[in-house]
């Protein structure tokens, strides 16, 4: 009976014992089930194809009130149209299980200290990302404002969706991965390669670099975008220090 109990516990490898084969098959099951996940998640949104435009729409609806609607140029570019929105959409819909997926292939090579920081770190960063996308979805509307006056009152603009399509989820997606800023400073005072001290005594440089950089990676180059990412990120640094002097008591 002892023997038959060592053999099974002797069954289940660990990770560390986990032969190169057994590793990459993990893997690609991992990658097949996420794959699934965004093949139905993007069906979804072709069909949800309606309300996703119309939501993407609203910021232009909010600068120009019954007349934001598009055009296009080509017989093909409603089709690239619908396709990229599926495709984003799917992405976004299916990014718990995505992530699920890589915590479950990543939780077995931690250590029991890393666990316990590791999921805090992954909720806080799915929340910083969708707190991100959430300030330049509002904001978005007066960068439209600005963008259509600074041109001047002889011009008339006529939109395209697929740009106006890119713009907006590209600057949802860097202010998203701006907003992860604290999360990569506590992991630094975590990790014992900064420390608050040292944050406190940066703070001046820390307000100019941030203002150049969100006035280098806003999409849109407005200052209404800039501010709304730089204002943030700042208040962001404040509360690493304050974090990081909580986790080091």
């Amino acid at each position: 009976m002892a023997i038959s109990l060592k053999r099974r516990s002797e069954a289940k490898p660990t990770p560390d014992a986990m032969t190169l084969t057994e590793h990459l098959t993990e893997l690609r099951r991992r990658v097949m089930i996420c794959a699934l996940a965004f093949a139905v998640t993007a069906t979804l949104a072709f069909l949800l194809y309606n309300p996703i435009l119309a939501f993407l729409k609203h910021p232009y609806c909010q600068v120009a009130p019954g007349h934001c609607g598009f055009f296009i140029t080509g017989p093909l570019d409603g089709l690239s149209l619908r396709i990229k929105i599926s495709a984003y959409g799917g992405l976004f819909l299916a990014s718990p299980v995505l992530l699920w997926e890589l915590w479950r292939f990543i939780t077995p090579g931690l250590k029991r200290n890393e666990k316990k920081y590791a999921i805090p770190f992954l909720v806080t960063s799915i929340l910083l990302f969708a707190l991100g996308c959430l300030v330049a979805y509002l904001s978005f509307p007066h960068a439209l404002k600005f963008l259509d006056s600074i041109g001047g009152p002889s011009l008339h603009a006529i939109l395209d969706p697929t740009k106006y399509l890119s713009l907006i989820l590209l600057l949802m997606t860097v202010f998203g991965l701006a907003f992860e800023f604290p999360v990569l400073l506590v992991s630094l005072e975590v990790a014992g390669v900064l420390s608050p001290k040292q944050l406190a005594s940066w703070r001046r440089w820390a307000i100019v670099s941030i203002v150049v950089v969100a006035g280098v990676v806003t999409p849109s180059s407005d200052p209404f975008s800039m501010m709304a990412l730089a204002v943030p990120l700042y208040i962001f640094y404040e509360l690493s220090i304050i974090v990081g002097k909580i986790i080091k008591r």
